[in-house]
């Protein structure tokens, strides 16, 4: 089973217009609202590929069971720890003339529901897969990740992590499954700018010799690039489209992944449809279907480029 984790989750409020004007009222076009969270997208997205999961996290309030609810009825399995105070945060997100986003904080959590969660997290077994997406809020501790890798450690479980700085680079001795910086995040991790695929291979390589078994560094319209387990280089170029939405691309990238994974573990079919989901989702308005992935899937060179 997969199981994602989504510490401070939100209601995407989402809202267009043509034009928006500082310091004056303004009148939305269109309105959308999601449950958003980097490990709720990645659920999601496995729910459209047919790849059964669990997501984990914590919500609060009115707001938070809003979001399990909608998530339920896209037919995903849920299985939240409910704060007894405060309110599931709701981000908002403006996409006019620039796109401007107004993130909540989210709510305080306790000593005795973070403990909740680890009990959940005791239950995984071996074989199961757990993805840990997105930043800690304030509420919890820094070194919360490697809490929960250190719990789980040499049992057989395959962890994710997508993460940014030294929340990914203190958890990379946990020899997590995959990591998934993208190009600016890799070269921040090493305090420089990566110029060209010969700067990122190199510091995905450092990456893998200090403990991440596969590193998949996402570069947006330049394609991706995948360090195997194996220490080889796979490459693909970004698959020709329209990028309406950048939200989700890179969760959709590690849900692909792991739908191709567990094909007939193979990286080179698990980075294609990485590549492919991830693509699917910045093309759309809303989170890859499994339609539009299967068509970019086809449309893949066999082999990387």
């Amino acid at each position: 089973m997969i199981f994602t984790v989504t510490f401070n989750p939100s209601l995407d409020y989402i809202v267009g217009l043509s034009e928006f004007h500082e310091g004056e009222v303004n009148r939305s076009e269109w309105e959308h609202i999601f449950p958003g969270g980097k490990g709720i997208n990645v659920s999601m997205v496995l729910k459209n590929l047919a790849i059964g999961n669990v997501a984990l996290g914590f919500v609060g309030g009115f707001t938070g069971k809003e979001i399990q609810d909608r998530i339920k009825a896209f037919g995903c399995t849920t299985d939240f720890v409910k704060l007894k105070s405060g309110i599931s945060r709701i981000n908002v997100k403006i996409k006019a003339n620039k796109e401007s986003e107004i993130n909540g904080q989210g709510p305080n959590i306790t000593n005795k529901e973070i403990a909740k969660l680890f009990e959940k997290l005791e239950l995984l077994k071996t074989g199961d897969i757990l993805v840990l997406a997105g930043s800690i809020p304030k509420a919890l501790t820094e070194d919360t990740y490697e809490n929960i890798m250190k719990i789980l450690e040499n049992r057989g479980i395959k962890i994710v992590v997508d993460a940014t700085g030294e929340l990914l680079f203190k958890v990379i001795k946990y020899q997590p499954f995959l990591i998934k910086p993208n190009k600016h995040e890799l070269g921040e991790i090493f305090g420089v700018t990566l110029k060209n695929r010969e700067e990122i291979i190199k510091s995905a390589k450092r990456l893998r010799e200090m403990g991440a078994q596969n590193v998949l560094v996402s570069m947006a319209g330049e394609g991706a690039i995948l360090i195997g387990n194996d220490n080889s280089v796979y490459e693909m170029k970004a698959p020709k489209g329209v990028v309406k939405n950048s939200v989700g691309a890179g969760d959709s990238m590690v849900a692909g992944f792991l739908a191709g994974y567990l094909e007939n573990e193979d990286l080179r079919e698990a980075f294609r449809m990485g590549v492919a989901t991830g693509s699917a989702s910045a093309f759309s308005e809303t989170l890859a279907t499994k339609d539009e992935v299967l068509k970019i899937l086809n449309d893949l060179p066999q082999k990387e480029n």
